[in-house]
């Protein structure tokens, strides 16, 4: 996931947070200006324009 402000532990009521379903075992702060922090598509994952239409 990706967040706009890190906070301390505890900062945050237990109630205010709302994750569907994963459970966030770290996070690792990265700047914008670090490569790693580039959003890529690994797989492309689309079918073909002729498939999917009937």
């Amino acid at each position: 996931a990706e967040v706009e402000e890190l906070v301390e532990p505890g900062e945050l009521a237990p109630d205010d947070v709302h994750l569907p379903g994963i459970f966030v075992q770290r996070v690792v702060p990265v700047a914008s200006a670090d490569p790693r922090a580039e959003k890529r598509v690994e797989r492309r994952t689309v079918r073909p324009a002729h498939e999917g239409r009937r």
